[in-house]
């Protein structure tokens, strides 16, 4: 909540990096969570394993001031 000017063109890069994620199929949701104790990012993408992953954090811009834990999710989810 406190970021300077050059934080926040780095997060304005970072959403449309995991916007066209998105849009791509990658990306199930994203954004930030409001926590009392401080803010963060969550997001549930959709990848084959776990280098692929790698590679989505390794490419977002975003990755000089973030950083991440993964955790794999076993989903349940509408049928179609």
């Amino acid at each position: 909540m406190d970021m300077n000017e050059e934080e926040r063109a780095i997060m304005q890069q970072h959403v449309v990096y995991w916007r066209e994620l998105m849009d791509k199929g990658m990306v199930i949701v994203y954004g930030p969570v409001m926590d009392p104790k401080g803010p963060y990012g969550l997001g549930v993408v959709r990848v084959d394993d776990e280098e692929q992953l790698k590679t989505l954090i390794a490419n977002d811009p975003a990755g000089t001031i973030n950083r991440y834990e993964y955790f794999p999710m076993r989903a349940i989810t509408p049928a179609n």
